[in-house]
C-alpha cells in the first residue's frame, strides 16, 4: 500500500497505527518512511531511527556493505520500520533518495519477506522518486480531510495514480477521512470520480497527543471515543487485507474540481 495525501493531513499517524492494526491480524508489516523529515515511524520506534541515507554515507555508497539490520528497526508489536531520509533542505532531491531506498529493499528482498508493506509518501508530490512506490504497491490509499484543500490536492494525486496505473500494477484502493467531523464533501467526491471512502477517522485530541507522547493509538490510556478509533483502524486492516477492489477513478480537470466544491 502507498500511502498518499496532502501535505499535514495525517498520513503518518495513519501509516503507523494502520502498521500496528495490521501485526495484531497476525500480519508481518514493513513500513517505509519516504518523506526527508524521517518522522514516519517515530511513534513505533520512540526515536528517530538512522535513515537509508545516513548509512548509505557511512559507506561511501558502496550497498554491498549493508545489511537489512543497519537500516531496518524493530517497533511497536514487531514493526519493521525503515526511514528513506534525504538530502538536507534546499539541497538536493528527496526523491532520487526514496528511488534509492526501494532498490536497496528490493536487494534485500525485504519486500517480498513481509505480509504487508506500507509506504508512507510526502504530502501530495507525486514526481520523479517520490512517485517510486506506485511502481511497487498494489493499492494506492489516499488520506484527507472533508475541506477543500485536502480533495483539491487528492484529485491531483489521484490523477497521478492512474497515469502510473497505465504501466504499472497499481490502483486506488479507496480513500480515509482522517480529522474530520463529517464527510460530507469527501463523499461526494468520491461519488463523482469513482471512489471508495474506506473508513473514517475524527479529529480527536487522544489523536494530537499520541504524536507527542511518541506512542501510536494502541498504547494510549483506554477512552470510549479512542477504543472506537482503535476499531476502525482494525477494521480497516481487516478489509484491505481481504482485498479492495482496484478503481478506475476519474479525475477531475483543476478547474472543473475547483466548482465543483464547496457550497454557495
Amino acid at each position: 500500500f502507498a500511502v498518499y495525501g496532502k501535505g499535514g493531513i495525517g498520513k503518518s499517524t495513519t501509516s503507523s497505527n494502520l502498521s500496528v492494526a495490521f501485526t495484531k491480524l497476525g500480519r508481518r508489516v514493513l513500513q517505509i518512511g519516504c518523506d526527508p523529515k524521517h518522522d514516519s515511524t517515530f511513534t513505533l520506534t520512540k526515536r528517530l531511527v538512522p535513515t537509508v541515507i545516513d548509512v548509505l554515507q557511512s559507506v561511501e555508497f558502496h550497498t554491498e556493505e549493508l545489511r537489512p539490520e543497519d537500516y531496518v528497526f524493530e517497533g511497536v508489536g514487531g514493526v519493521m520500520c525503515v526511514e528513506a531520509g534525504g538530502p538536507p533542505a534546499g539541497t538536493g532531491c528527496g526523491g532520487y533518495v526514496v528511488g534509492q531506498t526501494v532498490k536497496l529493499l528490493k536487494e534485500h528482498h525485504l519486500l517480498d519477506d513481509t505480509d504487508v508493506v506500507i509506504f508512507d509518501v510526502l504530502g501530495d508530490v507525486v514526481c520523479g522518486g517520490f512517485a517510486a512506490p506506485l511502481q511497487h504497491a498494489d493499492r494506492a490509499v489516499i488520506v484527507t480531510a472533508n475541506d477543500f484543500d485536502s480533495i483539491f490536492a487528492m484529485n491531483r494525486i489521484v490523477a497521478a495514480i492512474e497515469a502510473k496505473a497505465r504501466n504499472y500494477g497499481v490502483r486506488v484502493g479507496g480513500v480515509v477521512a482522517n480529522r474530520s467531523k463529517s464527510t460530507e464533501e469527501v463523499d461526494r467526491f468520491c461519488a463523482a470520480t469513482g471512489l471508495e471512502r474506506l473508513a473514517h477517522f475524527p479529529d480527536l485530541d487522544a489523536i494530537r497527543r499520541s504524536r507527542l507522547k511518541k506512542a501510536t493509538l494502541f498504547e494510549m490510556d483506554e477512552t470510549p471515543e479512542l477504543e472506537a478509533v482503535k476499531a476502525e483502524y482494525l477494521r480497516l486492516a481487516a478489509r484491505l487485507w481481504a482485498g479492495t477492489e482496484g478503481r478506475k477513478a476519474s479525475p477531475m480537470a483543476d478547474r472543473d474540481i475547483f466548482d465543483f466544491l464547496g457550497f454557495q
